[in-house]
């Protein structure tokens, strides 16, 4: 540890040095959709991923620059210092399950891109993140990383393996599982060249959705339950099955990219269907008032109003107004989405309250979200009389909602938070 901690006060020394010289800062990799998984095969990547305008982002700016110029400057670097805009690469940002601005995470040599890195949730200073970055890559400790990620020559203090949110279900296991609530299961078999190229990609999925309480993602080896899988009418691998309290809904068909199967996640997730009957083949729409991909639907049946830099002020001038900050690529905006229309439906007859929402990736908009200090998707804030009063921080439901909003009407006894 005295090796680690003397080179962290090295690296930190040789970049106040060379400041001080007046020499320009070593700035970090820029990593895109282009080259990002090329860069990660040959090197240890630390990677912040963030957006122009983010006042967050720009804080850690010159440290990160600092931190590039000290690790991405030695010639036999154990980790380069990356950085990837999320507004030019909002693809590549859905892949890693990016919902907040700045976030930092370390890609090992040669991991695939189903890897989710390993995130860094410590203080943002040099010193710290040096250390964060000593231990898990053991530098001056006399151990070294091997391809895999794994520790070599007998190193004991390396991070636990995560545990995976992927349930490897069972016959034993797999009715009980699925018995209650929202899963969606994929049925393979080992041998399946379909299946093992689409497996990181499911991890990534089921960790990006881990944290969301009602929905599921498993899976199950049909080479070893195959009463399973054939009563479940399995006839290929892998078969993709959305199933509600033990039925099955429907076969998922459409493509296999982790974007992909979150948009059909939160279509599901969010009873999409009613609202879009009568929609072309293809285009089916979300309950937000958006087609897929961000355009306006053309019927206006939405009730959220749909908000921009130009008319931001006025609409928040007077009454209550809830606004949801939102980008159209973000899995968690879409799944919010439906229950975003049925508030404002709820709450249409109130001539004081209005729902509303910004799109942030709009180049219009980009200063209005950095200016309300939008540093993740989405946010949620209420205003009163022009006046932001507080972030949401709660539950997502449609009740936990509405009582949020009820709470902050002048006839319950709502005041500004300190």
């Amino acid at each position: 540890m005295a090796g680690m901690r003397s080179q962290t006060v090295a690296v930190m020394v040789a970049v106040l040095a060379t400041l001080a010289s007046g020499h320009s800062d070593t700035t970090s990799v820029l990593l895109t959709a282009d080259n990002f998984q090329a860069e990660i095969d040959g090197s240890n990547y630390f990677v912040m991923f963030y957006a122009p305008w983010c006042d967050y982002c720009k804080k850690l700016a010159p440290t990160w620059a600092s931190l590039a110029q000290a690790r991405n400057g030695e010639a036999d670097t154990l980790v380069k210092i990356g950085r990837v805009d999320c507004t030019t690469d909002g693809d590549l940002c859905t892949q890693h399950d990016i919902t907040g601005y700045p976030m930092l995470k370390l890609f090992r040599k040669g991991a695939s891109g189903g890897d989710g890195g390993t995130k860094y949730r410590g203080a943002r200073d040099l010193a710290q993140l040096g250390a964060f970055l000593d231990e898990q890559l053991a530098t001056g400790a006399g151990a070294k990383g091997g391809e895999d990620g794994s520790l070599e020559d007998g190193a004991t203090d390396a991070p636990p393996a995560p545990v995976s949110p992927l349930v490897e279900l069972t016959e034993d296991t797999f009715a009980k599982h699925v018995s209650a609530g929202k899963h969606f299961v994929k049925f393979y078999a080992p041998w399946c060249g379909h299946c093992t190229k689409l497996a990181p990609t499911w991890e990534e999925l089921a960790r990006s959705l881990e944290h969301e309480r009602d929905i599921r993602v498993s899976k199950i080896d049909c080479t070893q339950y195959r009463p399973i899988c054939t009563d479940f009418e399995v006839k290929g691998y892998p078969t993709l099955l959305w199933i509600e309290d033990g039925k099955k809904i429907e076969k998922y068909t459409g493509p296999r990219t982790h974007a992909d199967l979150r948009q059909y996640v939160a279509r599901m997730a969010g009873g999409l269907q009613a609202d879009g009957e009568g929609a072309d083949e293809g285009e089916k729409k979300p309950a937000d008032g958006t087609l897929e991909g961000g355009a306006e639907r053309e019927d206006n049946r939405s009730v959220v109003v749909q908000l921009t830099e130009g008319d931001f002020a006025s609409a928040i001038a007077s009454g209550v107004t809830v606004v949801k900050f939102y980008a159209p690529w973000c899995g968690h905006c879409m799944r919010l989405a439906p229950t975003w229309e049925q508030l404002a439906e709820k709450l249409a007859a109130r001539a004081d309250v209005t729902i509303a929402k910004v799109d942030c990736t709009v180049d219009a908009n980009k200063e209005l979200c950095g200016e309300q200090e939008v540093n993740g998707y989405p946010t949620v804030f209420l205003y009163r009389a022009g006046e932001k009063v507080t972030e949401y921080f709660g539950h997502r439901s449609l009740d936990d909602l509405h009582e949020f909003v009820l709470q902050h009407l002048p006839e319950n006894g709502a005041h500004d938070e300190l």
